[in-house]
């Protein structure tokens, strides 16, 4: 696996547990760690969060035998 969708899913994951976290306990993660929603910093891990959300979508499109290959 690249390492681009490597980087891609860590920040999904990151972003679905913070999602997580808001939606269980009204806590979101992100915010608190960098200062509150409208810091700078927060938009830009949001920002990097969608952007990878956006790439994961590449990864269902991809043919499953060309993954494969880059594994190797």
């Amino acid at each position: 696996m690249a390492i681009l969708d490597r980087i891609a899913l860590v920040l999904a994951i990151i972003g679905g547990l913070n999602w997580g976290s808001i939606g269980l306990f009204s806590f979101d993660l992100v915010a608190w760690a960098c200062g509150g929603q409208t810091a700078l910093l927060s938009r830009i891990i949001y920002t990097l969060v969608g952007l990878s959300a956006l790439w994961c979508i590449t990864l269902l499109a991809r043919d499953r035998d060309e993954v494969m290959e880059t594994e190797r």
